[in-house]
C-alpha cells in the first residue's frame, strides 16, 4: 500500500472523466442506498398519523407535493449545489466543517497547535485568501468574537459533537428501518400472526450479514452493491412510469406547491405531525456529504442529478397515482409501497428491495466510520483501530470495534421496536438533527471561509433552518413513540466524546505547566553525573516546546540517557492531509554538542501512519537533512540562540539532496558510476540484523558547504543508529486533584480512565518493538 501518494486521490490534479464516472457508479452503491429505498416507507409513515384519504385526493396530492419539494430543496439544492462545495480539501461531514472553522477562526480544539502549522499548503483552501484579516466588516468581528470567547468555542465544539453523535445514532437506526421496510412485503402473502413471527428473525439475519460484509471495504462493497441500486432505481422508476400512465396521468399537477399549503391548512395539527413521515424522504442526504472523502464532489453530483433524483420523483409520483385511484384503507398496508407494484412483479421486487435495503444501510455505516476517524484524530473520540481497505482511495476505511458495536445496537432496536413506525420516528429525529447542525456550521463557513456577504449566510440559515426546524419540531412530538432512542444514544456518545476531549486537554495542560526549561538540562548534568550511553533515544511527548516532565522524572531517577536524544511529538493538525515534504519539523534542544533534537511529526486527520521501520528511517533521515542544511551559514555563536528554531523537513522519499533508502531498493547503488560515487558520496550502512527488515542507508554529499562539525555530527548520528534505537514512552495515570468537584472526579477518575485503559494506544506506541521500549509511569493530578 502506498501510504503517501497513492492514497491521496483528492489532489490538485483533476480526475479524468473515466475516473469520475467510475466513482459516480460506485457512489450509487455506497452513498445513495438510503435515499433510494425511502419510497418503501414514506407514504406509509406519513398516512400512519391519522391522515384521511378522501375521494378528492387532496391528501395524496398534498403529501406528494411536500415530498417533491422536500427532496428538491434539501438533497438537491442544499447538499448537491451548496454544502458539497464546503469540503475540507476533499473531505466532508460535520467534522470537516468544524475543521474548516478551526483553521479560519482559530477555534482549534487541538492544544499543541503552532504557527508553523498555518504554513502547510493545505491549511488554506484555494481562492479563500485573507478576506477576514483586513480588520473590517462583519466577518472580521465574528472571527474576533469566536477567538476571544471560550464559551462560544466550547459551544461550537458541542454543536459538532451533537451532529457527530446523531450520525452514529442514524448508523444504528437506518439499517433496522431499511431492512424492516423491505421485508414488510411478506404481509401481502401471509397472515398478520405469521408475519409477526417471520419479520424479526429474517431482519436480524440480514443485518448480521450486512455488518459481516464491512471488512471487505468500501471499494469492493461499492462495486458489489452499485448494480443492485442501479437495478432498484430502474425498477421503481419503471413502476412509477407505469402507474402514472395507467392510473392517473394528471398526477404531475401535485408538484405545484399550492397543494402542500392546502394540505397543511386543512389538516393543521395532523398535517404538522405527518411531516415526520415526509422527513423520511430525505434521510440519507447527509451521507452525500459525510461520504465525500470516499469519492469526489463531481461524481456524487452526477450520480444524484442524473440517476437518483429523477428515479425517486417518478417512484413517488407513481405511488401517488396508484393511491389516487384506490381509496380502500381497510388494511394497514394500503399505503405501503408493495400495493402499488403490479401483482406479477411483487415477489421479484420484494427480493430486489431486500437487497436494496441492505445497500441502503451501507451509506450511513460508511459515513459513521469516516466521521469517527476524524473525531479520533482531533482528540474527540477514544482511539480505535482503523483499517484502510484501499491502496488507491485514502478515505475508504473500516473500524472493527465500531462495526460490531453498531451491529449489536442495531439488533437491539430491531428486536425491541419490531415496528417500522417507531423506527421511522427515531431515524427521522437523528437525521434532521444532523441537518440542523450542518446548516448552522455552514452559515459560519459561508462568512468566515468563503468570505461571502453576511446576508447570503443569513438567507441560507433562515431558509433551510426554517424548513428543518419545522421537521425537527414534528419529530420531537414522537418522543415517546421511538424518538427517544437517538436522544439517549447521543447523550451516551457525547458524554464519552466530551470527557475524552476534556481529559486529553487536561493531560496536555499538566504537561505544559510542569515542563522544564533547557536551563534545567544544562545545569543538572554536573550535579548528578549524567552518563551518555550509545544509541538513539526517542522520547514520545505531546509537547511542541520545552522538556517533558516524563523525561525529568526519568533522568532524576536514572541519570543516564542516549548519545543522540530526540524529543518526538506526533500530532494531528486540522487538515485532511499533510504532504510528505512538510511532514517533519526538526530543531535542536540546547547547543550542538548536546546532540539533543526535537522532531514534530504532523499528520492530517485522514493521513495513514507508517509502520515503525519506515517511520524510523524517515525520522533519522529528517534529522540528518536538518544537520546538513542547518550547518550552512550558522556560526557557533548563533547555535544557542537558534536551538528553539524549527525547520520543515520532508520524508526521505521527498528528499533529493540527502538521499535515504532501504537495502531492498538500493541493491543497485553499487552499480552507480564509480567515479561519481567515490567523489561525491559517502555511504554509512546500518548493521546487519537477523530478521528481514528495511535497513536505512544515508548517502551524505561530500560538499565543501558542509563544515567539519556537521560531518562529525552526521557520523555520530549514524553510529548511534547502528547501536540501536530505544523508545522511552510515558505511561500516565490521571486523577482529579483533591478538592475537585464531584462531577470532575467522576469524569476524570472513572470515565476517562476507563476509556483510556480500554482504548488503543497511539499508533506510534503500537509499532514500537517490545525489546526496545521503556515505559515511564507517572501519576498526573489535574
Amino acid at each position: 500500500m502506498d501510504l503517501e501518494g497513492g492514497t491521496r486521490r483528492n489532489s490538485s490534479k483533476k480526475d479524468s472523466w473515466r475516473t469520475v464516472l467510475t466513482l459516480a457508479y460506485q457512489s450509487l452503491g455506497v452513498v445513495y442506498g438510503d435515499l433510494s429505498i425511502s419510497p418503501l416507507y414514506v407514504f406509509r409513515s406519513t398516512f400512519g398519523e391519522g391522515i384521511g384519504h378522501s375521494n378528492t385526493n387532496e391528501e395524496i396530492y398534498g403529501v406528494l407535493s411536500l415530498v417533491f419539494w422536500s427532496v428538491t430543496l434539501v438533497p438537491l439544492v442544499k447538499y448537491v449545489f451548496i454544502v458539497l462545495r464546503a469540503d475540507d480539501n476533499g473531505e466532508g461531514g460535520t467534522f470537516a466543517l468544524y475543521s474548516l472553522l478551526c483553521r479560519y477562526a482559530k477555534v482549534n480544539s487541538l492544544p499543541n497547535c503552532q504557527l508553523a502549522d498555518e504554513e502547510l499548503s493545505e491549511y488554506k483552501k484555494d481562492g479563500c485568501g485573507g478576506g477576514v484579516s483586513n480588520g473590517k466588516g462583519f466577518a472580521f468581528r465574528l472571527k474576533s468574537t469566536l477567538e476571544k470567547r471560550k464559551v462560544l468555542q466550547k459551544f461550537l465544539l458541542v454543536l459538532a459533537l451533537i451532529g457527530t453523535c446523531m450520525v452514529i445514532g442514524d448508523g444504528v437506526l437506518t439499517p433496522a428501518l431499511s431492512v424492516f421496510s423491505a421485508i414488510s412485503g411478506f404481509e401481502l402473502s401471509m397472515s398478520k400472526e405469521h408475519h409477526a413471527y417471520v419479520e424479526v428473525p429474517v431482519a436480524c439475519i440480514i443485518l448480521v450479514g450486512l455488518f459481516a460484509l464491512q471488512h471487505f471495504g468500501t471499494h469492493r462493497v461499492g462495486f458489489m452493491f452499485a448494480p443492485i441500486v442501479m437495478a432498484w432505481l430502474f425498477c421503481i422508476s419503471a413502476i412509477g412510469i407505469y402507474n402514472i400512465f395507467h392510473w392517473n396521468s394528471q398526477i404531475y399537477r401535485a408538484l405545484c406547491p399550492i397543494y402542500a399549503f392546502r394540505f397543511m391548512r386543512q389538516n393543521q395539527t395532523g398535517g404538522w405531525m405527518a411531516l415526520g413521515g415526509v422527513l423520511l424522504s430525505i434521510t440519507g442526504s447527509e451521507a452525500m456529504f459525510a461520504d465525500l472523502g470516499h469519492f469526489s464532489q463531481l461524481s456524487i453530483q452526477i450520480a444524484f442529478t442524473s440517476v437518483v433524483y429523477p428515479s425517486l420523483i417518478l417512484a413517488y409520483m407513481g405511488q401517488a397515482a396508484y393511491l389516487s385511484r384506490h381509496h380502500d384503507t381497510e388494511h394497514a398496508y394500503h399505503f405501503g409501497f408493495y400495493v402499488s407494484v403490479p401483482e406479477k412483479l411483487r415477489w421479484p421486487v420484494l427480493v430486489l428491495a431486500v437487497f436494496a435495503a441492505v445497500v441502503g444501510s451501507q451509506a450511513i455505516i460508511t459515513g459513521t466510520f469516516s466521521i469517527i476517524k476524524q473525531c479520533s484524530a482531533l482528540n474527540c473520540f477514544p482511539r480505535v483501530k482503523v483499517v484502510h481497505t484501499s491502496s488507491k482511495i485514502h478515505g475508504q476505511i473500516y473500524i472493527p470495534e465500531i462495526n460490531w458495536l453498531l451491529m449489536i445496537l442495531c439488533l437491539a432496536v430491531t428486536i425491541g421496536f419490531r415496528n417500522t413506525q417507531h423506527l421511522g420516528h427515531a431515524s427521522g429525529l437523528a437525521v434532521i438533527t444532523v441537518m440542523l447542525v450542518t446548516t448552522c456550521l455552514m452559515s459560519l463557513v459561508i462568512v468566515l471561509c468563503w468570505h461571502q456577504n453576511v446576508f447570503f449566510a443569513l438567507a441560507f440559515v433562515l431558509f433551510f433552518g426554517t424548513i428543518e426546524s419545522v421537521f425537527f419540531s414534528a419529530s420531537l412530538t414522537k418522543f415517546l413513540q421511538g424518538a427517544w432512542v437517538p436522544i439517549a444514544l447521543a447523550f451516551v456518545f457525547i458524554t464519552v466524546m466530551y470527557v475524552w476531549h476534556y481529559g486529553t486537554h487536561k493531560k496536555y495542560e499538566f504537561d505544559v505547566q510542569n515542563k522544564v526549561s533547557i536551563n534545567w538540562l544544562l545545569g543538572i548534568g554536573p550535579s548528578i553525573g549524567i552518563v551518555r550511553v550509545r544509541g538513539v533515544g526517542l522520547i514520545h511527548t505531546d509537547l511542541v516546546s520545552g522538556i517533558p516532565v516524563i523525561f525529568s522524572h526519568f533522568v532524576t531517577n536514572l541519570p543516564a540517557f542516549h548519545q543522540i536524544l530526540v524529543f518526538l511529538c506526533i500530532k494531528h493538525v486540522p487538515v485532511p492531509h499533510v504532504r510528505p515534504e512538510e511532514r517533519f519539523l526538526v530543531g535542536r534542544v540546547g547547543p550542538r554538542n548536546f546532540r539533543i533534537y526535537r522532531c514534530i511529526v504532523r499528520y492530517g486527520y485522514r493521513d495513514i501512519h507508517k509502520d515503525d521501520v519506515e517511520f524510523e528511517n524517515d525520522l533519522l533521515c529528517s534529522i540528518a537533512e536538518f544537520i546538513r542544511t542547518g550547518s550552512i551559514g550558522i556560526s557557533s555563536n548563533d547555535e544557542v540562540e537558534k536551538h528553539d528554531k524549527m525547520t520543515v523537513v520532508g520524508t526521505y522519499s521527498s528528499q533529493t539532496i540527502l538521499r535515504c533508502s532501504d537495502n531492498n531498493s538500493d541493491n543497485n547503488v553499487d552499480n552507480v558510476d564509480s567515479e561519481e560515487t567515490s567523489s561525491e558520496l559517502k555511504e554509512i550502512k546500518s548493521p546487519q540484523v537477523n530478521q528481514q527488515k528495511k535497513k536505512v542507508r544515508f548517502l551524505v554529499p561530500e560538499s565543501p558547504k558542509i563544515d567539519t562539525e556537521a560531518k562529525e555530527e552526521l557520523e555520530e548520528v549514524m553510529e548511534a543508529r547502528e547501536a540501536g534505537i530505544a523508545y522511552i514512552i510515558g505511561h500516565s495515570y490521571m486523577k482529579a486533584k483533591p478538592g475537585s468537584s464531584t462531577i470532575k472526579k467522576i469524569a476524570i477518575n472513572f470515565v476517562y480512565e476507563f476509556l483510556r485503559r480500554n482504548s488503543r494506544a497511539p499508533s506510534f506506541v503500537l509499532g514500537v518493538p517490545h525489546a526496545s521500549s521503556l515505559e515511564v509511569g507517572m501519576m498526573y493530578q489535574v
